[in-house]
């Protein structure tokens, strides 16, 4: 009886794990169609081309901040380089024994360089989301093309028929 038993608990324990397995399958599959479908959206791929171009552009910000902005304003206040400006936290001492690593420091030229950088991308961005307006605005304000004359009616097709054979006699 027990081999029996064991038999049919075995038994039991398969079918549940075939039966997980085929739900498991089944929401993947409906959640790979609704990843297709949204991946092959317009919007979606529209917005990667954004976050790739945005990238892009970035990196350009960043090198003219670093490297045509900052130079100027660093030597119109007397030579500093804002990349280097920092200070130091005193050095850890630990029970009598100075331990040698690397002193600890807050970098604020780099957070200035970084602030000028954010400010720089979001008058970008501003400009770019006013010109759009503006062209939305221009769009909006052309009038609509002019309706087309209504179709006549069966009289008036009639009226007009019987004109044109009276113009031909």
């Amino acid at each position: 009886m027990r081999i029996y038993e064991l038999f049919l608990k075995v038994l039991y324990f398969c079918s549940r794990i075939a039966i997980y397995t085929f739900q498991f399958f089944n929401i993947m599959g409906k959640f790979i169609e609704e990843f297709k479908a949204f991946a092959v959206k317009g919007n979606a791929v529209d917005m990667a081309v954004g976050v790739i171009i945005g990238g892009a552009f970035g990196k350009i910000v960043s090198s003219i901040v670093d490297d045509l902005i900052m130079p100027p304003i660093g030597w119109l206040i007397g030579g500093v380089n804002f990349s280097d400006l920092k200070v130091e936290l005193p050095k850890l001492v630990v029970e009598g024994v100075e331990v040698t690593t690397a002193p600890a420091t807050i970098n604020y030229g780099n957070f200035i360089q970084t602030l000028l950088d954010f400010i720089i991308i979001a008058f970008c961005v501003f400009m770019l989301v006013k010109g759009i307006n503006k062209l939305k605005k221009k769009e909006e304000e052309k009038p609509a093309a002019p309706a087309p004359a209504p179709e006549p009616s069966a009289e008036e097709k009639l009226l007009t028929e019987i004109r044109d054979l009276l113009k031909n006699k």
